[in-house]
């Protein structure tokens, strides 16, 4: 199986894109909605959430782990592959998010880039430093944009709030600097906001989407590392768990997957810090 990590809901946008290029494998999905968002968590409690997650998608048999959650991915990626997996899990993979994102705007020779984020993936400057080791002449701008996944987690992405804070933050965004080539989604909660976005960005500007980015990436790896492509299974299933009620995640899962989702409960220990 292809494990996928998000703090809530956002990771099922990333998984979508990947089951509808790579649908013959296995897929387990683990939303961490007890404990969302992790956007303002420090550092530290990010990282040991993260660790919780992936040793539970491990013991579950998952070869290969995707962090769908840009919030982790920037703050605790790095220190799971350095720090965690050769020590615990040498046999295992864990890709995140952050990287695919930079390659494809260096790809794409993007010069003028925005990205829209959570104030800790901001915070982190994750994205600028990747970007900058490819591409040390791309200009960034940043824009935090802290209350758009509650709107979204509160099925409000329809209603006036979700335009009043697109409009807000986006303007926020052109002060820093109008002259765009193209705004990355940098948070997997973003695209159900789309209808919005695409009101308030002007037009002469892409948006990139992550999904289907992380998806051609992993295709791609797949393709290069047959020792991980062998050990996934290829049934064509998909489980989905959450550490909060299953009621209420499989109701906003549909709106994120596409499709309606079936989840189980699950506890992650608390961590002692």
């Amino acid at each position: 199986m292809i494990g996928f990590f998000d703090s809530g809901f956002g990771g099922l946008t990333i998984m979508r894109s990947v089951v509808s290029l790579l649908p013959s494998y296995d897929y387990f999905y683990l939303g961490d909605n007890a404990r969302v968002p992790y956007g303002t968590r420090s550092s530290e409690l990010v990282f040991e959430f993260t660790r919780q997650a992936m040793a539970h998608l491990f013991q579950r048999g998952c070869p290969l782990v995707i962090v769908a959650c840009n919030t982790a991915s920037a703050g605790a990626l790095r220190r799971i592959q350095q720090e965690y997996l050769p020590t615990a899990w040498p046999d295992r993979r864990v890709l995140g998010v952050v990287r695919p994102s930079a390659e494809i705007i260096v790809e794409r020779q993007y010069r003028r880039v925005g990205i829209l984020a959570t104030e800790g993936v901001v915070s982190s400057g994750a994205y600028r430093t990747e970007i900058h080791k490819l591409d040390p002449a791309v200009e960034i701008a940043q824009q935090a944009c802290p209350v758009l996944v509650p709107i979204v987690e509160a099925g409000e992405q329809d209603w006036k709030s979700a335009d009043v804070a697109v409009s807000s933050y986006i303007a926020l965004l052109l002060e820093k600097t109008a002259a765009l080539d193209a705004v990355l989604l940098a948070c997997t909660h973003y695209p159900v906001l789309m209808k919005t976005l695409r009101r308030h960005i002007p037009s002469g500007i892409s948006i990139i989407e992550q999904g289907p980015v992380v998806a051609e990436k992993l295709e791609d790896y797949l393709k290069r590392h047959g020792d991980i492509e062998r050990r996934l299974s290829r049934q064509g299933t998909r489980m989905f768990q959450t550490t909060d009620h299953c009621e209420r995640f499989d109701r906003l899962a549909e709106l994120f997957y596409g499709e309606p989702v079936s989840s189980e409960l699950i506890r992650l220990e608390s961590p002692v810090l």
